[in-house]
């Protein structure tokens, strides 16, 4: 039993930790980019970055399946990727707005004269972005490191879709949760709701304390 219980609560905390890595790069990255940028097409632009987070998971999943699927070019270039890569990929495109948004939102509260003292001191845009930009963004990036890591944990839909259900792979703690109740193990589905609950609790009070 308690193997049972374990591996969907490892695999879990496993993908999305890698997913969160990947999101708080691809998310900083970006913010940075798109932050205070005016320029034609910028709404179409952060609307396609931020649909996932109002899509429905059959639909992402749908589509992570068109893009990335073993008929599509790219998946024909991956071998298995109906593993466990399958799931950080869907873990990462659910979480991603999250940390986009936030990034994007702690660096244009940023003084740009701050910024602009740093360029004549003699910053390149490299150490201008680690020595000044992140450490004065920190809470945002915090926050939106650990909202989309929370996200990421707690995504099923795509992950479902895109990945499957495997024991010992694929299977996280919301397949997981499904899977007991459907069989009919309840006190394992207890196990795992309640494993949830206590990891995102803490996520969320972490948030709190970064803003206050």
């Amino acid at each position: 039993m308690a193997t049972d219980f374990w591996s969907p609560v490892r695999l879990s905390v496993e993908i999305a930790s890698v997913s969160g890595i990947l999101v708080v790069v691809f998310g900083l990255f970006l913010g940075k980019v798109m932050a205070n940028k005016k320029f034609k097409g910028i709404a179409l632009v952060e609307t396609i970055f931020l649909l996932p987070l109002v899509l429905p998971p059959s639909v992402v999943g749908f589509l992570l399946i068109v893009i990335f699927g073993r008929n599509s070019p790219i998946g024909q270039m991956i071998e298995e990727l109906f593993t466990w890569w399958a799931a950080v990929i869907a873990s990462s495109v659910v979480a991603f707005p999250l940390m986009y948004q936030s990034a994007k939102t702690g660096i244009e509260a940023i003084d740009e004269d701050i910024e602009n003292a740093a360029r004549v001191d003699g910053a390149n845009e490299y150490k201008l972005f680690m020595y000044v930009t992140i450490p004065l963004a920190y809470k945002a990036i915090i926050s939106g490191a650990i909202l989309s890591f929370a996200r990421a944990l707690g995504e099923f839909g795509a992950t479902l879709m895109f990945a499957g259900n495997i024991p010992g792979k694929t299977q996280t703690i919301p397949t997981a949760i499904y899977v007991a109740i459907d069989s009919g193990n309840m006190e394992m589905a207890w196990l795992w709701v309640a494993s949830m609950i206590g990891i995102s609790f803490i996520m969320l009070i972490c948030v709190q304390r970064m803003k206050s």
